[in-house]
């Protein structure tokens, strides 16, 4: 297997620099290149990458402004390798990143896998408590699927292996964002591939770096949901509705408290205690606990309030998603 690795990038040149320096850093004895594909930044990252040339193979393409799945698949039509690496800007990977993928490939291979996500030392407390709600299994962001699992694991784009073979028969990633992923990862099953998750292919991943865009990230997830469960209703999971009943619960118990009635207030005072001090004792922080907590809060009223919105529109009042919700499609 030669492996590309096709990065999209937008106004982050800072965050290529670390994923680029990693990639120096990796423990991979064969050739792998690497595709960057610039889409319409006005913050470039060429003279970055500039800086590498001599100790990574690089290909650079800037181009309009298509958003990230169209610039991934920009970057694949592109690559020379047979078997394609898909990674967020925002990552940084470990030294046995590519000899994991390759050994689990090599033993079951598999046209598109994913792998899990972490928050690195380095990362601030404020990323360290939003990786712990997106991650952990306490909540809905828990990666799915045990560790033998094939055939029905979803890989996510900051993360996410997919084989040129495969990449060119299902023409690749769709024009909706965020969402893109399992909408392709749906298409990849019902051509009759698997996927897999590689559990030791983690890479650190930095997400969002103020609770405002972590709001408006999860809050599209919500919205996106809803529209995959109607192009592919197969797929749809009462799962999915959890945020939302989270949310609702919260306020149920909230009024039976004023109402004398607290035992609902207690379960829910027990869920924010395994999530803190699990989050506590992760990062040895009783700060990050605290805010892994305010994060859990976020998580599921953004995406329970957007899933909300979109289900409504789009299962009840029969509403078209490209027209409904035109800032998810590019």
């Amino acid at each position: 297997m030669y492996f590309s690795f096709i990065i999209p990038v937008y106004n982050r040149p800072n965050e290529i620099e670390e994923l680029l320096a990693s990639m120096v850093a990796m423990k991979y004895e064969d050739n792998f290149e690497i595709v960057i594909v610039e889409d319409g930044s006005s913050q470039t990252s060429e003279a970055v990458i500039e800086k590498y040339r001599d100790q990574l193979r690089i290909s650079y393409y800037p181009k309009e402004n298509t958003g990230p799945g169209d610039s991934r698949n920009y970057g694949m039509y592109r690559a020379k390798g047979d078997y394609f690496i898909i990674l967020d800007s925002d990552v940084i990977l470990p030294q046995e990143y590519l000899y994991e993928v390759k050994r689990f490939l090599s033993k079951t291979f598999v046209h598109c896998y994913g792998g899990p996500d972490d928050a690195h030392t380095s990362f601030s407390n404020l990323q360290k408590a939003i990786s712990y709600s997106m991650t952990s299994y306490l909540t809905t962001g828990g990666i799915r699927g045990r560790k033998s699992t094939i055939g029905k694991f979803q890989p996510r784009s900051f993360n996410m292996g997919l084989s040129k073979e495969a990449f060119l028969l299902s023409k690749g990633f769709g024009n909706i964002h965020p969402g893109e992923d399992p909408d392709l990862t749906i298409r990849l099953w019902k051509l009759g591939y698997d996927t897999a998750l590689i559990p030791d292919a983690r890479v650190f991943h930095k997400r969002r770096i103020s609770w405002q865009k972590f709001y408006i990230q999860v809050n599209k997830f919500g919205l996106v949901r809803p529209i995959l469960n109607f192009w592919h209703p197969e797929t749809a999971k009462f799962t999915y509705w959890f945020p939302l009943l989270f949310i609702v619960y919260a306020l149920f118990s909230i009024v039976m408290t004023f109402m004398g009635l607290w035992h609902f207030m207690f379960l829910l005072g027990v869920y924010f205690s395994l999530v803190f001090f699990g989050a506590t004792n992760k990062y040895k922080s009783l700060s990050i606990g605290l805010q892994s907590v305010l994060a859990v809060v976020v998580q599921f009223y953004g995406y329970g309030k957007g899933f909300l919105k979109s289900y409504y529109y789009i299962h009840v009042l029969k509403k078209v998603p490209e027209v409904q919700f035109k800032n998810l499609f590019f």
